[in-house]
């Protein structure tokens, strides 16, 4: 039998997108995240991050600054319970063409063969065109979260428009009833 997860796009989603996002000082998780997510850890979801990290391929910052920030934002969301399932990352600059950079779908195809996923089952959740793309693109259902920097009009292609994890996440047990 196949899992079930949610993929998350990290910044605007998760922590606050100020940018390019590496700065620990700078981390911070957006209200209602830890909320949502423990609902969603609750009913048996796994939790994956699927980010595009731009800044490593245009020299901003460093993979072991992308890395230590992870670690940072596991460990604040480890104390409140919740555990990251798994995590991929495009480190890529936007003109490299690569598989893995969103709107593609080459890090939900790497996370359905690591955690042995239907993607039919899984949903995407993310502040921006982007996210909600590569999860139609991979069979995912999706939903747009007001909370990134990219919010200012609603995304009407996402299954669902959601102003915080939360409201996220209760969606999406509503349509497993």
């Amino acid at each position: 039998m196949k899992n079930k997860a949610i993929f998350l796009d990290r910044d605007g989603t998760i922590n606050e997108d100020y940018g390019d996002v590496y700065k620990i000082k700078d981390l911070r998780i957006i209200p209602k995240v830890v909320e949502g997510l423990e609902v969603l850890q609750e009913a048996g979801y796994k939790l994956i991050i699927i980010t595009n990290q731009s800044g490593i391929g245009r020299g901003y910052y460093t993979e072991e600054d992308y890395h230590d920030f992870q670690l940072n934002l596991r460990q604040k969301l480890n104390k409140q319970g919740i555990f990251i399932t798994g995590e991929y990352f495009c480190p890529h600059n936007l003109d490299d063409n690569c598989n893995c950079r969103k709107p593609k779908t080459g890090m939900l195809e790497q996370a359905a063969n690591d955690f042995h996923l239907d993607l039919n089952k899984c949903w995407m959740i993310g502040d921006s065109a982007s996210d909600i793309q590569t999860g139609k693109n991979a069979g995912c259902k999706t939903i747009h979260v007001l909370t990134g920097k990219d919010y200012k009009e609603p995304i009407k292609k996402a299954e669902f428009i959601a102003n915080n994890l939360v409201e996220a996440a209760n969606y999406i047990l509503s349509q497993n009833k």
